[in-house]
């Protein structure tokens, strides 16, 4: 029962998940009613901001993308992809999309046709506007949203080697106060949208279920059915994440993508195959052709409500979802360049989902103009859990299809709720991504508890609410997420240093102007110097190097590393003075003249010192790290020598 989390994010999201479900569980028709009326007010006040920030992100993502930082690696300058490129896209599929495909690849785009925003109800009119606005909704501004907070945290933990957690990504803004109560703020927040996002999702995937269930097998759709169907599930998901992401996720991923493909291929076969491909391409240049109108429309001058029912609905729902599958998605792209990045989480899960958006939309509409007769349309409009089953009943091979369609609704629902208790635990744990199973074991039973208790509450729409209430304090979060992002990489295609650095920059400079006195190296070494040194010193001994100790005096911080006085290794840190520079020989001789400090470092019995004036914990933990690898390397080579000789 060993733990490795952080204490104050771990505790304090799971008072205040606890606080939400027995307010929603308490009052479910006055929650419901408190927090579906904020999400109205939210949406109607702020839905041009929600419009012009996902404008924003999608051009800081591109831009990154194909200009001069396309080229920097999230890692280090050596480094490689931890995943096949093909098992990667299949793990962006599967935890960024995958029930909402399932759910609404029928759905949405027969309720644009029977009721569009400006086109006739019923029409083929209404049938090319209703692709269009789908192709939208699920097109490269959804994956922008992910891809920002995806790069944020990849970039600032793989190449800048700081944790994985959100607050990472706000430190060339926030700066060392990322970590006090502002970034635990931060991750906390992080962590209940992630619960509350996750757990409306298998919501969903568990009712179409039930749904496929009782439409072909006649099993009775309550919530005893659907309460089996969690604790089946989940018990999957919990075994899955036990097994890590390198293994369950990206093997559940791969046969996830793999059941899709062969779906949408059947449809497409046996459908109208020549039309999905003719509208295929027509459908992706209206996209192309509506792409600006589309992305800053906001019925400004016509006011509808259509707006805050779809698009304004979805933008506030990718971004509620984006701490979840941003972490996700940073976590499995280690080693990827930006580029690389870029074109992956933006432009492949796209033109998926466009063609399978086509492949199930255009013939569920070319079935309800035809054979169906609006059946289909009817099966929408009465529940859309439903909608699926009776698309596929009017194909061939009904029976099979139904019940792969279940399977494949199952196993989304395996992957979002494994790779979403993963994101959780990572957050919760201060960005650690190996941790004991029992924390990743808690979050993934708390999604199932909590998609139970709202489900047997019928608090889901109030959940659901809330989850998009928190969109609008994240949009803030994540535009400034941008502005830390651009300014890192510019700064290191400069070989500029920000963050923690940056103070020791401009102490540095400081010094330049005015000489430092004895009490600022003191001061230094105290606020710097001890916390370096003490963190190697930390350091080793976890690593087994026991014989080591640390002095720190007044004046003097000596690390020394081995027990033999003849061949262990010592480092100092001390204030050291020296005369001011003479700069013409009418100056004072060097006796009479002021003096400057300056925090001196020496390693074993150099003759030399290094000033370190001005450095700041980490550079002065680096260069102990550097001359402790050069001392080890001289002792290897002298054994090296007396061995050959």
């Amino acid at each position: 029962m060993k733990s490795q989390l952080n204490p104050r994010v771990f505790w304090g999201a799971s008072a205040i998940i606890a606080l939400l479900l027995a307010t929603t569980l308490a009052m479910p028709g006055t929650a419901d009613a408190a927090f579906k009326a904020a999400q109205s007010w939210t949406i109607d006040t702020f839905g041009w901001f929600y419009i012009a920030s996902v404008a924003v992100f999608l051009v800081v993502v591109l831009t990154l993308g194909f200009g001069p930082a396309g080229k920097l690696k999230l890692g280090p300058d050596d480094s490689e992809p931890d995943f096949p490129y093909l098992s990667w896209l299949a793990m962006l599929f599967a935890a960024g999309m995958g029930i909402g495909l399932m759910y609404f690849a029928v759905a949405e785009p027969i309720q644009h046709y029977i009721s569009p925003p400006e086109a006739k109800s019923g029409t083929i009119l209404a049938a090319r506007e209703a692709m269009a606005i789908t192709f939208h909704h699920y097109g490269v501004h959804a994956w922008a949203i992910y891809a920002l907070v995806g790069l944020s945290l990849a970039y600032f933990t793989y190449r800048k080697g700081m944790p994985l957690t959100l607050r990472s990504g706000l430190s060339p803004i926030l700066g060392k106060r990322i970590n006090g109560p502002l970034g635990d703020a931060i991750d906390i927040f992080a962590v209940c949208g992630t619960v509350f996002g996750v757990s409306t999702s298998l919501g969903f995937g568990v009712s179409q279920m039930t749904a496929g269930l009782a439409y072909n097998y006649g099993l009775p759709d309550t919530i005893t059915t659907k309460i089996i169907v969690i604790v089946l599930v989940m018990g999957a998901a919990t075994l899955s994440v036990l097994s890590g992401a390198d293994r369950g996720i990206r093997r559940l991923s791969e046969l996830n993508l793999t059941v899709a493909v062969l779906l949408m291929l059947f449809v497409m076969a046996v459908g109208p195959t020549l039309f999905l491909l003719r509208a295929l391409v027509q459908n992706f240049g209206l996209y192309l052709d509506h792409f600006v109108m589309r992305t800053f429309t906001l019925y400004a001058y016509e006011p509808r409500a259509w707006m805050a029912d779809w698009t304004l609905f979805y933008w506030a729902w990718w971004i509620a979802w984006s701490p979840f599958v941003g972490m996700f998605i940073a976590r499995i792209s280690r080693g990827r360049t930006i580029r690389e990045f870029v074109i992956g989480v933006l432009f492949v899960p796209t033109a998926f989902t466009f063609l399978w958006m086509t492949v199930f939309g255009n013939t569920a509409i070319a079935l309800d103009l035809g054979p169906a007769a609006g059946g289909i349309a009817d099966a929408v409009q009465a529940d859309l859990s439903t909608a699926l089953f009776k698309f596929l009943e009017y194909l061939p091979a009904a029976g099979v299809t139904s019940t792969l369609a279940i399977a494949l609704v199952a196993i989304f629902f395996i992957t979002s709720a494994d790779s979403g208790a993963l994101v959780i635990d990572t957050l919760a744990s201060g960005g650690a991504e190996e941790t004991p199973r029992w924390q990743r074991v808690y979050w993934c039973v708390l999604l199932g508890v909590t998609a139970t208790l709202l489900l047997v509450a019928g608090g889901l729409g109030a959940l659901q609410a809330a989850t998009l209430l928190a969109a609008l304090p994240f949009c803030f979060i994540m535009l400034m997420l941008a502005i830390g992002l651009v300014r890192q990489t510019n700064a290191d295609l400069a070989g500029i240093t920000l963050g923690d650095d940056a103070p020791a920059i401009s102490e540095r400079i400081k010094r330049l102007l005015v000489p430092a006195r004895r009490t600022d190296i003191i001061e230094q070494m105290v606020r710097n110097g001890e916390p370096a040194l003490k963190s190697v010193y930390d350091a080793m001994q976890a690593e087994g190097w026991t014989a080591n100790a640390l002095t720190v005096e007044e004046g003097l911080i000596v690390l020394t590393v081995g027990s033999d006085d003849a061949s262990s290794f010592v480092y100092r840190l001390a204030p050291r003075a020296r005369p001011l520079a003479a700069y013409t020989a009418l100056e004072a001789p060097e006796a009479r003249r002021s003096m400057a400090w300056t925090l001196a470092a020496q390693a074993n019995r150099e003759t030399k010192f290094r000033d370190l004036t001005g450095f700041s914990a980490d550079q002065i933990a680096s260069d102990v790290l550097t001359q402790l690898e050069r001392w080890r390397l001289a002792g290897a080579l002298g054994a090296a020598n007396g061995i050959g000789s």
